[in-house]
C-alpha cells in the first residue's frame, strides 16, 4: 500500500465541492499532510500571539487579557465540538472522552502534554512544554500569566465534552510551578 492519503488521482465524491487549496491535499503523502497540520497549528498560534500583542499595544495588558479570555470562551467550545464530531464522540462521554479529545487539540500539535493519571472519574493533565512559555523563558522574560485564560479555556472545553466534568487548576502562571510542567489541570466527573 502506498503512503499517500488516497489512491493517486483520487477525488472526493462529486457531492463535495472543494476549492484548489483542499483538492491539492488529496495528492499528498502522509508525511506531507502531517507537516501541513503542524505548520497550520504554528500559524494559528502565531496569529493568536500577534492578535494579543496588538490589543495589548493599543489598549493595555488588562484589556488584552479580557479579550483573550472571551475569545477562548468561544473558541474552545468550537474546537471541542469539531473534535468530537470528527471522532464521533457524543457529549456526555465522561473522562475517557475528554482524555481522547485533549489529544486532538491544536495545542497537542505544538506542545508536549501528558495525562499524568486518568480514571473513569478523574484525570490530571499537564502541559510539560509550552511553546509560548518556553520562548519567553529563552528570551529572559517572565512567565506569561495565562491562568485566568486557562481556567476559561479548559473548563469550557471539558464542559463541552461532558457537562458533568469540573475543572480545577493545579498550577498555571503566574502561580509558581515545578520545572517539569508549565500548567496542570484536574478534571473530575460529578456524580449525577
Amino acid at each position: 500500500m502506498s503512503d499517500t492519503c488516497c489512491a493517486p488521482g483520487f477525488m472526493p465524491p462529486k457531492s463535495i465541492i472543494l476549492d484548489e487549496g483542499v483538492r491539492l491535499l488529496y495528492d499528498l503523502n502522509k508525511d506531507q499532510l502531517v507537516d501541513i497540520i503542524v505548520d497550520s497549528a504554528k500559524n494559528w498560534l502565531a496569529h493568536d500571539g500577534l492578535w494579543f500583542q496588538a490589543i495589548e499595544a493599543t489598549h493595555g495588558m488588562d484589556a488584552a487579557m479580557d479579550a483573550d479570555r472571551e475569545a477562548w470562551r468561544k473558541f474552545t467550545v468550537i474546537e471541542a465540538q469539531r473534535i468530537m464530531a470528527r471522532l464521533g464522540i457524543e457529549p456526555g462521554g465522561g473522562i475517557p472522552a475528554l482524555v481522547e479529545c485533549l489529544k486532538h487539540r491544536l495545542y497537542a500539535r505544538l506542545n508536549l502534554q501528558q495525562m499524568d493519571e486518568a480514571t473513569d472519574t478523574r484525570a490530571v493533565f499537564m502541559m510539560v512544554d509550552c511553546r509560548v512559555q518556553s520562548a519567553r523563558k529563552r528570551k529572559g522574560l517572565p512567565d506569561f500569566p495565562c491562568k485566568s485564560v486557562g481556567i476559561v479555556e479548559y473548563a469550557e472545553f471539558a464542559r463541552t465534552v461532558d457537562p458533568r466534568i469540573e475543572t480545577r487548576c493545579i498550577a498555571c502562571p503566574p502561580d509558581p510551578h515545578p520545572d517539569y510542567f508549565w500548567c496542570a489541570w484536574e478534571f473530575t466527573l460529578r456524580e449525577s
